[in-house]
């Protein structure tokens, strides 16, 4: 009698399927947050500029919080080629930030991302989400 070693073709065409099966369920998955985590690049470059918007509304009026003005960074300006960046420019007006992306954003054209403060509570400045990223293929606002 013959002891049988390595395994059978129907063994491996199993195995075979089911790693196919987790690729796919685990691909897409991936790629949004892939997406996502691209994009953070854009929230965190806002930060500074949120700062600065909160230290202008403790000190002087929301018509008053412009770029460049009353602790709030400079404006940048749209980058020499922004097909290659993440970031095109940022610009405060009135308090309310804007952040547009260069055609290298994760859903492959550019995408806006707007920060509006609510001062509606008393001491307490919550940033409004909104722009052509809520609108994308994924949440990447969020």
């Amino acid at each position: 009698m013959n002891k049988q070693t390595g395994f059978t073709l129907i063994e491996l065409m199993i195995v075979v399927a089911i790693v196919a099966i987790l690729a796919g369920v685990g691909m897409p998955a991936y790629q949004n947050y892939t997406k996502k985590a691209q994009f953070s690049e854009v929230i965190g470059a806002t930060a500074a500029y949120k700062t600065g918007v909160e230290i202008c509304l403790n000190t002087t009026v929301i018509g008053d919080c412009d770029a460049g003005s009353n602790y709030i960074p400079a404006a940048t300006a749209a980058a020499s080629d922004a097909t290659k960046t993440m970031i095109a420019s940022i610009n405060v007006t009135g308090g309310k930030i804007t952040a547009t992306t260069g055609t290298a954003s994760p859903v492959g054209n550019a995408i806006t991302y707007i920060l509006t403060p609510d001062t509606s509570s008393v001491g307490v400045i919550t940033w409004a989400v909104s722009g052509s990223c809520s609108n994308a293929d994924i949440a990447l606002c969020k």
